[in-house]
């Protein structure tokens, strides 16, 4: 071959395409990653409870059930797939990811499934949990403490290893099938297909790398549903104000404190003009929504489920004052044993000065009332 050349994603292209061995290689590869999909039966649909006169369903997709347990194991093995069949992640060479932890997890159980080395590229302050069940899955943690520089980290790592830049932010939105496929949006749909409101007024989800939502934006237009998307935005993130200012270069200066979502940048895979609306969530209010869901349905939960959850209430709330019924979908995105000294700790909560009394009360409020308090 001629002397191997840097790709955009730092994989050098030093590997004999035409090789037998190369071959057996990804054939064998790509049916792990496959038979992992077909092993998987698709995750619940679980409703939370409202009161049955109000005549609208609320419903969270329960995406920790996944292996890997949560809805970035879906993204890791598109991933991996769009990688593998581009030809970029290669034997014996491995595979770089930019990552506040959960994709890092589902990517690092892909990797060490088919046999490549895996280094996660997070801030210092991703959850212990996090960083145990990467290297549980036979990853390894390389630590930041600005994470506006884990992308040029991760494509500096990929050059001097020699490895693949697997780069999230910027693929995930075309990795994945959103025409259908069991694409998260596909089994929504399917799920609900023998409730009261099978077409659902709104979908709630929450942007890290956005792909999420352009899965499900994209999937409701070729469908021609009339299901609305929502995405709601932690503080600390950028993706309400490019949407709201229509500026894809805003930036800000710190990162989120609800992990796996919010960006200090608008990420390439974030896709604005596919979704209908946004709402700015308070991480207080993240805290306080997913401490409700636990007393709800008993079932802990990451802080992006309460950032999903509080404006799924909200839109609920506005059904309830507008004498409008339907059904409502938002995500549980991974399980909140991953964040019990954070979410789940009162001592983490005064640390970080957040303050989930009124949030809690608002919520209580609209369960009892159906009244949203200003």
């Amino acid at each position: 071959m001629s002397t191997p050349r840097q790709t955009m994603t730092g994989a050098t292209l030093d590997v004999d395409r035409t090789d037998p061995a190369y071959r057996a290689w990804l054939k064998e590869a790509v049916r792990r990653v496959q038979a992992d999909a077909n092993r998987s039966a698709d995750t619940h649909l679980l409703r939370f409870p409202l009161p049955e006169h109000w005549g609208i369903d609320l419903y969270l997709k329960d995406e920790s059930t996944h292996p890997t347990g949560s809805l970035k194991h879906r993204l890791a093995r598109s991933l991996f797939l769009y990688g593998l069949c581009n030809g970029w992640i290669r034997p014996g060479r491995p595979v770089i990811e930019a990552s506040s932890g959960s994709t890092a997890v589902s990517e690092a159980y892909f990797a060490k499934l088919i046999g490549v080395p895996f280094i996660a590229v997070m801030p210092r302050t991703t959850s212990a949990e996090k960083c145990r069940l990467i290297e549980f899955h036979g990853g390894r943690c390389h630590f930041v403490d600005d994470p506006r520089t884990m992308y040029d980290e991760s494509a500096a790592l990929a050059v001097e290893t020699g490895g693949h830049y697997m780069d999230q932010f910027t693929y995930a939105e075309r990795a994945t099938d959103w025409r259908g496929n069991n694409n998260i949006a596909e089994s929504i749909f399917r799920q609900l297909r023998l409730e009261r409101y099978p077409e659902p007024a709104w979908i709630v989800a929450t942007a890290g790398t956005g792909g999420t939502s352009a899965t499900l934006a994209r999937y409701v237009h070729y469908m021609q549903y009339d299901t609305r998307i929502c995405v709601a935005d932690p503080e600390n993130s950028c993706f309400f104000e490019g949407w709201t200012t229509g500026d894809p270069d805003v930036t800000c200066d710190c990162g989120s404190r609800i992990e796996g979502i919010g960006r200090p940048r608008m990420e390439p895979s974030f896709v604005p003009g596919a979704i209908d609306r946004m709402m700015k969530v308070p991480d207080a209010a993240s805290v306080a929504a997913v401490r409700a869901l636990e007393g709800a349905i008993g079932r802990k939960a990451g802080g992006s489920t309460g950032t999903g959850l509080w404006s799924a209430l909200k839109i609920v709330s506005e059904m309830v004052a507008e004498g409008r019924q339907g059904s409502v979908v938002t995500l549980l995105c991974d399980p909140g044993d991953r964040y019990l000294d954070k979410y789940y700790s009162d001592a983490w909560l005064a640390e970080q000065g957040l303050d989930i009394a009124p949030y809690t009360a608002a919520i209580e409020t609209l369960l009892r009332t159906g009244v949203w308090p200003s």
